[in-house]
C-alpha cells in the first residue's frame, strides 16, 4: 500500500481527493471543529467509500455520495477558494 496523502481541509478540490482514493491511496485530512483539531481518513476498497472519523466510520455506496460528504464536511476546496 502506498503512503497516505496527508492534507488539511480545503487544500485540494474534491476531484483531486477522489482521484487519490480511487487510485488506492488513503487521504488523511486534518480539520478543525469546535476549536478541536482532528484527522479524518478517506479511502475506497474498490466497491465502498469510507470516511473514518474519530467517532464514526461512514460508508458511502457511490462516488456521488462520497463527493457529497466531502463537500458537506468542507474537506475539499471550493471554486471560491481558488
Amino acid at each position: 500500500m502506498s503512503n497516505p496523502l496527508r492534507i488539511s481541509a480545503g487544500d485540494l478540490e474534491a476531484d483531486a481527493i477522489m482521484d487519490a482514493i480511487e487510485d488506492g491511496r488513503r487521504v488523511v485530512i486534518t480539520t478543525t471543529t469546535a476549536q478541536q483539531e482532528y484527522e479524518v481518513t478517506l479511502r475506497y476498497d474498490g466497491s465502498v467509500y469510507y470516511c473514518d472519523t474519530p467517532t464514526r466510520l461512514h460508508r458511502h455506496e457511490t462516488e456521488h455520495e462520497m463527493r457529497a460528504c466531502i463537500r458537506k464536511m468542507g474537506y475539499g476546496a471550493t471554486a471560491e477558494d481558488a
